[in-house]
């Protein structure tokens, strides 16, 4: 995933003027490229804390987004870590959230150094920019003031993503939707296969192979 991520990025980051757009199907599919300061919906720390009145600027934003990611990124690898002998495909949809948000990270890492000759924007480590390109065209307006953070901001209904943000958001779907059903899968595989339970498990197996060696040698006394 984080290939796939990484190389389609490079292509556009590399080939596309920043802004350029190429139809794929009409009006409806785009390539268009773009590079995200923020996080989902471009959003900024900045722009959730200044809101509240106070006052953070962009580098401070980007600063703290990177380092919170990584952060994130390494509770994401341990649980994933931990899932390694789950019996359902939890751990591949854990895994694509892992490998979408370590595909992003790269981009607010290091794109700020190794394009620094070519960014539109002063970058530097952990100052980069995700490049984003996959445009579907269903919406593109200006939200009301009302909303919250990005209200009065020109937006797309279906935000401009690239791999990674797929990756995430079909990972995390699928695990709300069907934790129920992989935790049952777990549970039922174990079952089936003595070889796979806990040590406590293992423990309580042999109670009755002990028990039935104390009957066996109660018979012979008798």
């Amino acid at each position: 995933m984080i290939a796939v991520d990484q190389i389609t990025k490079l292509i556009v980051k590399l080939n596309m003027e920043l802004r350029e757009e190429i139809r794929v199907i009409d009006d409806f599919f785009k390539i268009h490229f773009i590079e995200n300061k923020g996080a989902a919906f471009g959003l900024t720390v900045a722009n959730i804390f200044n809101s509240f009145g106070g006052n953070m600027s962009e580098e401070t934003s980007k600063l703290i987004l990177s380092i919170f990611s990584i952060i994130a990124v390494v509770f994401i690898g341990y649980f994933l870590y931990k899932l390694a002998d789950h019996r359902s495909p939890l751990p591949y949809f854990v895994a694509l959230i892992f490998g979408g948000a370590l595909g992003n990270i790269i981009d607010r890492t290091f794109y700020g150094v190794w394009f620094a000759s070519i960014n539109e924007y002063e970058g530097g480590l952990f100052h980069g920019r995700v490049v984003d390109m996959f445009y579907f065209d269903i919406w593109y307006g200006t939200l009301p003031n009302w909303i919250p953070f990005i209200g009065g901001e020109l937006y797309s209904l279906w935000p401009i993503f690239n791999v990674a943000d797929a990756a995430i958001s079909v990972g995390i779907v699928t695990i709300l939707i069907f934790q129920g059903k992989f935790c049952k899968m777990d549970a039922a595989a174990r079952k089936a296969d003595p070889s796979s339970s806990s040590p406590a498990s293992s423990e309580d197996a042999k109670k009755p192979e002990e028990n039935s060696g104390s009957a066996t040698i109660a018979s012979e006394h008798t």
